[in-house]
């Protein structure tokens, strides 16, 4: 019988103490790191309550439902000086900011594009207009452009009673501006319902027919299809409403009169000042990110689709313009940040916006200094938070994708 030779069994490791594990070490570095900024903050807290309390200065939220007593200029919701609170007090001026804010980031985008392509053009004189307007608009603070066009443009027009005339029967005087309101009947809901069905199917036709291009090669009418589909079921919806009944929608044309204007709707100069300077200022910065973005794309791209037989315009808007997004979103992103914070210039002009009305009347009214300003500062974070959630989830989608 032959001996096989032994075999030893497999050491085992020897075991770590928890002590030296980086893993162990990180997670207890880490709690006590949140345990120590959560004592700080609990100091703090209890250090200011204490504070008010020795100062015999009210604290805590109560205030919001007490009668606020002023009355604000432009309001989106209904207020009364007599019956609202500084709660809805604070959703004026939120609902203000947030309105300013959207339409500056919109209008600056549209003009700060257009700005970029043309410091682009061959044209030599729209390159150089172009130039010009985007080394000197952003090299005046935006506070002075707000002051200019507030008290220098705005002030100087005429009175009411001498209106400038505009076309599609839009008046402009110191008062502000002056432009058809649309006034919804009881049943006009269903236009945006069938405009926001509309731009589902259009959504949902473009997913499907990029599927099926990158399985077939087959290309489909997006563009057209998706015109037609959020322009066309409003539509529709509005003919199908007049004919079973009155139009949903009228519309009231301001009308000059005597000594004033009568009805339509009237844009404050405080507000038309504000969103003139965060426009043209913004779109300044935006004007260089896209040219930078435009210039990032190898020209080797533009070249081949010349030889393709592209026209100048397709091949900007078909082959650079989605390439060099990549490049323009993070800082576009920040350039939309800004204008929103921006916009808190506006109690310079008596713009009644978040600060203007809840740190500035409301504040001075209540004394509750803590709470309003910690209020404040929890919406513009808020704001910018879910500004730059969504520009990076577009981002991630205009990302190039590694193979």
């Amino acid at each position: 019988m032959s001996n096989s030779p032994s075999v030893a069994p497999p050491s085992r490791p020897p075991r770590v103490s928890p002590l030296y594990d980086p893993r162990v070490r990180g997670w207890a570095y880490q709690i006590l790191l949140v345990l120590a900024v959560g004592l700080l903050v609990w100091a703090a807290i209890d250090n200011a309550a204490e504070n008010l309390r020795n100062a015999r200065i009210a604290s805590g939220f109560g205030f919001l439902s007490n009668t606020a007593g002023f009355d604000v200029s432009q309001s989106l919701v209904p207020f009364a000086a007599a019956s609202s609170t500084y709660g809805q007090a604070f959703v004026v001026g939120l609902l203000n900011t947030l309105i300013v804010a959207a339409i500056g980031i919109v209008l600056a985008t549209l003009l700060g594009f257009l700005i970029g392509v043309a410091r682009l053009s061959p044209n030599w004189m729209l390159a150089k207009l172009a130039g010009v307007y985007v080394e000197v608009i952003r090299n005046i603070p935006l506070l002075l452009q707000l002051l200019f066009w507030y008290v220098a443009v705005l002030s100087a027009l005429p009175g009411a009673r001498e209106s400038l005339s505009l076309p599609g029967s839009v008046f402009l005087n110191q008062r502000g501006l002056y432009v058809p309101k649309p006034i919804l009947a009881a049943d006009a809901w269903a236009i945006p319902l069938a405009l926001g069905l509309g731009l589902a199917a259009a959504i949902a036709y473009r997913v499907r027919a990029r599927h099926r291009q990158a399985r077939t090669g087959r290309q489909a009418p997006v563009g057209l299809v998706g015109l037609a589909l959020v322009l066309g079921l409003p539509l529709a919806t509005w003919g199908v409403l007049a004919l079973v009944g009155a139009d949903p929608v009228t519309v009231e044309v301001p009308v000059k009169g005597t000594f004033n204007l009568r009805g339509g709707l009237q844009l404050y100069p405080e507000f038309v000042a504000l969103v003139l300077g965060l426009t043209l200022y913004t779109a300044a910065f935006i004007a260089e990110v896209v040219r930078a973005g435009i210039q990032a794309v190898s020209r080797g791209q533009t070249e081949a689709a010349r030889a393709l037989g592209l026209q100048p315009g397709p091949t900007l808007r078909l082959v650079v313009i989605p390439q060099a997004m990549r490049v323009i979103v993070p800082p576009l992103t920040s350039q939309y940040l800004n204008l929103t914070k921006n916009s808190s210039l506006a109690v310079a002009i008596g713009y009644p916006d978040l600060v203007q009305v809840f740190m500035g009347t409301v504040l001075n009214q209540t004394g509750q200094a803590v709470e309003v300003v910690a209020i404040t500062m929890a919406v513009y974070l808020s704001i910018s938070l879910v500004t730059a959630l969504v520009m990076n989830v577009y981002n991630r989608r205009v990302a190039l994708v590694e193979r």
